[in-house]
């Protein structure tokens, strides 16, 4: 029997593993406990993100390697998980039409089995009989027969009714931005201040809808050619070879996408000298380093180094112009991850990898750096494509508390700066109070310093014409750019005799 048929988040027809057929005639004691391992990991992994705060992209792919899942099975298990993290909140709309008490109280465990067979019926098209009845089995094994019947008649109420019809049923008593969140599957509050930002940013506001879909797409894997070690060309052919395509980026000279194979297959991976790093990330790198500073340009800071991949560009390209980089990171853990991703570039363009808080560096190294670019941590709103459980665990409580991090350490980085140098101040957020209210409010603490123009510095270094507001301030989209909604400020310190 060949692989079961089902759509992928971008449409595209698949093939999972063999299913077999229903068994709705066996006996309870004949039915089979469990279900084929790709579902299993879909399980395992929706259970530690919600048991552990894990991530799903750190850990599917041990999850697939312990199943030794591979190719047809390994994508079925991928759409699954992320699928169902992406649209849980769609699904649990739907689901709640189909309990007869609150989804509150279910157990955890039995309703994300509801949800993944939700998708199964609803998001990948999977024929209902084997959605339900292998859904079902995985019930039985991890939640018991009489949870497995639970699961079984509301999964046959879900296969009642196709998709539109449902979004037009729980969407019948909403409309605006509400309408927008429950259909797209995101909490109403990251919606709302989504839309704000594309208005302060010059764009549409009509664009959410769009843009909340986008970040129910699955994020391409882009791939960065680190400069000195190779360039986009030798990365494709090393691709080519390994069975794979890669095809170069929009923007960035250093991206390239792959598809057709894991990164891990392609010997440059390997040795570090091209790794994974989404195009807004390394573009955003880039139009930093490009920002002209005033006298030397030879001592670079990145102050919230992990995991690495911004330093390691960083590196990359300072080992062509001279200089060397200081990595700095809070977490040891992440700090290792920072030190791994270092060992590729030259010994003489790393001056060292540290563990600290990024706040000290204004107060124990005043003017001791040409550049330092502030990746700042924040909410993760404009990663949703590749950390789809963040937009479920994030809160509006969250904000202040990282804006208040992010104004102090901005604060460290301008006095760490020395005259005439430049910081790059970077957000993998959209939200306004991340990005242009943070440098709004610390550049009235700083008399020294002047906003320069990201924008004309993302068009010199881009490959190819980018759609950008007017400036001075840079504000990537995934549903215009393709990559991460990163944000790009660039701050120069004014030397004495321009004050």
């Amino acid at each position: 029997m060949s692989g079961q048929p089902y759509r992928d988040a971008q449409g595209r027809e698949r093939r999972g593993r063999d299913i077999p057929a229903p068994r709705g005639a066996l006996a309870p004691g004949q039915r089979r406990r469990g279900t084929d391992a790709a579902r299993e990991v879909a399980f395992e992994v929706l259970r530690e993100v919600s048991g552990s705060d894990a991530y799903a992209n750190l850990v599917l792919p041990p999850a697939l390697r312990r199943r030794h899942l591979s190719g047809r099975d390994a994508a079925f298990a991928t759409e699954l998980t992320y699928g169902t993290l992406r649209l849980r909140g769609r699904y649990d709309a739907i689901l709640a039409h189909c309990v007869t008490r609150p989804l509150a109280s279910l157990d955890e465990p039995v309703l994300d089995i509801l949800r993944l067979g939700t998708h199964q019926i609803l998001g990948m098209r999977v024929a209902t009989h084997a959605a339900v009845s292998e859904t079902v089995g995985l019930a039985r094994a991890h939640v018991g027969a009489g949870s497995a019947q639970l699961v079984n008649a509301v999964l046959r109420a879900v296969s009642r009714t196709p998709l539109e019809e449902w979004l037009a049923r729980i969407s019948a008593d909403v409309d605006g931005v509400e309408r927008s969140a429950l259909l797209e599957s995101h909490p109403v509050w990251i919606a709302r201040a989504l839309r704000e930002s594309l208005g302060a940013t010059g764009r549409d506001v009509a664009e959410l809808d769009e843009l909340l879909a986008a970040h129910n797409d699955a994020a391409r894997v882009t791939l960065v050619a680190r400069p000195g070690l190779l360039d986009v060309d030798a990365l494709a052919a090393e691709a080519t070879e390994a069975g794979a395509t890669l095809r170069p980026g929009r923007y960035a000279a250093t991206a390239g996408i792959l598809s057709g194979t894991d990164p891990g297959a392609i010997p440059a991976v390997r040795a570090g000298a091209a790794g994974v790093q989404d195009e807004g990330s390394q573009l955003v790198t880039l139009a930093f380093l490009a920002a002209a500073v005033d006298g030397p340009d030879a001592r670079w800071l990145d102050m919230c180094a992990g995991p690495g991949g911004k330093a390691t560009l960083m590196a990359a390209e300072a080992g062509e112009r001279g200089a060397r980089v200081l990595a700095n990171e809070v977490a040891p853990h992440r700090a290792r991850l920072v030190e791994q991703s270092l060992a590729a570039v030259p010994a003489d363009a790393v001056e060292d990898v540290v563990v600290g808080d990024g706040r000290r560096f204004g107060q124990t190294d005043p003017g001791g750096f040409d550049r330092v670019l502030l990746d700042a941590p924040c909410t993760g709103l404009g990663a949703l494509r590749r950390r789809p459980e963040a937009r479920w665990r994030r809160t509006p409580a969250d904000v202040p508390v990282l804006t208040t991090l992010q104004h102090e350490l901005l604060d460290s980085a301008l006095l760490a700066v020395r005259p005439g140098g430049v910081v790059g101040y970077v957000t993998c957020s959209p939200h306004l109070a991340e990005t242009r209210l943070v440098v709004q409010d610390v550049l009235a603490r700083h008399a020294d310093v002047e906003l320069l123009d990201a924008a004309t510095l993302v068009r010199d270094v881009s490959v190819g014409e980018i759609e950008l507001d007017a400036g001075p301030h840079v504000q990537l989209w995934p549903h215009v750019h393709g990559t991460d909604a990163m944000h790009l400020t660039v701050l120069r310190r004014r030397p004495p005799a321009e004050r």
